[in-house]
């Protein structure tokens, strides 16, 4: 009895895991397994119930009071807009055109325009479903592999969830008091890398395998300069407008992040009535889903507040690092190493939110008192650096099976003829790749640093 009452926060961790391999509700469980240990913490007196009257005020101030997470709903709303705006079609059309003559042009084009679409609507489920329901049919049609065709519009779709404005950093923001803005220009060097290599690989792949990716007909499409031009002007500044609105006023200072996301949901508005697509019926769907989508999140949120406080509360902290010496996991890089692959791993089964609200909360503060200079010139960028990792990393959860999101997604808008084994052979690799931009982020610390550096963030 005794042995249980000091191992309660660890029994609590591997019930929570449990229990969602079972496919429950994961807000539901976390703090359903919150309130059941804390009573188990009660009754083997290292719990007082005293602590349990701090929950509530706990999770009303860090959740419902807190004014950086109104970003989330913002950007949440900006993104269904642009999905439902067809502002994609015309984008991906002219990047066919420009990279025609390119081995690979068009898994390229749909590459870039992931990116574009990452830098403005930050929903990696709009990201992928648009792709998949506007590129997959034209990739197909063109010869392209299925395999090649499924893993690069999954890659590209979940860039959004690194390339600002990103709702994971908003959340992993909050969760570790970094500045949502600082993070933000962490993320854009580490999000233009992985696309880099997602485009350097396709590329060498089709010029090795041209039958995977057969290039385009340099007649098709625009023929003189002047149309060309036009097709590019009209198909760029729609996005490029809206990056202006939301990230130049963030980093420029005229705007706080959830701020920005109110400029960016009126520029997504007016782009939408640009291209017609602005009616009440559209808005009613797209207030709707967002609602729902935003639930979800916060629903989330308030559960992992009260497993985080219980976990402490119990002495998980000193006793995953007691576990971490026992193992012999004694030096900074051999927890940072443990901590990316424990993280790594659990992409296979849990979402980032999840993966975020557990692992974080348990694993920054052992983190945070351990030096890691000369890597990183000076120690107090630790924090940034580490959970801009994680965030790397965590893109790769939305790629693995069986529970990748990205897959799941992509599965409800494919047609028959792609299936599952196209999709999982597809992703393979780009997990690589995304673990080959993980590992050159953590020897090229200034990979994530150097933009917040050049703009006073890190003074």
């Amino acid at each position: 009895m005794e042995w249980i009452a000091d191992h309660l926060s660890i029994l609590m961790f591997l019930v929570l895991t449990f229990i969602m391999f079972v496919g429950y509700p994961v807000a539901f469980v976390l703090g359903g397994v919150a309130l059941g240990f804390g009573l188990l913490g009660i009754f083997f007196d290292v719990f007082r119930p005293a602590q349990f009257g701090s929950l509530i005020p706990r999770i009303w101030g860090q959740a419902v009071q807190n004014q950086v997470l109104i970003a989330v709903p913002m950007f949440v709303f900006m993104g269904t807009i642009l999905e439902r705006a067809g502002i994609a079609d015309e984008l991906l059309k002219a990047l066919q055109i420009l990279t025609r003559r390119i081995p690979g042009g068009l898994a390229m084009s749909v590459t870039i325009m992931g990116t574009i679409m990452a830098a403005t609507t930050g929903i990696v489920g709009a990201s992928v479903i648009m792709l998949t329901l506007i590129a997959l049919p034209t990739m197909l049609e063109r010869g392209y592999s299925k395999e090649l065709s499924v893993g690069t519009i999954a890659s590209a779709g979940t860039l959004g969830i690194l390339i600002p404005p990103s709702i994971m950093l908003v959340i992993m923001g909050d969760l570790m008091t970094i500045s949502v803005g600082t993070l933000f220009t962490a993320a854009i060097v580490p999000g233009l890398v992985m696309a880099g290599i997602y485009v350097v690989y396709i590329g060498i792949l089709a010029f090795f395998r041209p039958d995977l990716a057969p290039p385009m007909s340099a007649h098709e499409g625009p023929q003189s300069t002047g149309e060309l031009l036009r097709l590019v002007l009209r198909s760029f500044l729609p996005p490029a407008f809206l990056i202006f609105v939301v990230l130049g006023s963030i980093f420029g200072g005229f705007a706080t992040p959830t701020e920005a996301g109110g400029a960016g949901c009126a520029g997504a508005l007016l782009l939408a009535w640009w291209n017609k697509r602005l009616s009440m019926k559209m808005l009613t769907e797209v207030i709707e889903g967002s609602a729902l989508t935003n639930a979800l999140v916060f629903f989330i949120i308030f559960g992992a507040t009260l497993f985080s406080f219980v976990f402490r509360a119990l002495g998980g902290d000193d006793l995953v690092a007691e576990m971490l010496k026992a193992a012999g996991i004694n030096s900074g890089w051999e927890i940072l190493i443990f901590v990316m692959a424990l993280v790594f791993v659990m992409g296979f089964f849990f979402d980032w939110l999840e993966i975020c609200l557990i692992v974080l909360p348990i694993f920054a503060p052992i983190l945070k008192t351990i030096d890691f200079t000369p890597h990183i010139a000076a120690n107090k960028d630790f924090m940034l650096w580490f959970v801009v990792l994680i965030a790397v990393n965590l893109q790769s959860a939305f790629l693995t099976p069986p529970f990748g999101f990205a897959l799941f997604y992509m599965k409800s808008t494919v047609p028959p003829s792609v299936n599952m084994g196209h999709i999982y052979r597809g992703i393979i690799p780009f997990v690589i790749l995304q673990v080959m931009a993980l590992v050159c982020a953590m020897i090229w610390p200034e990979i994530i640093l150097s933009v917040p550096r050049y703009f006073g963030y890190l003074d």
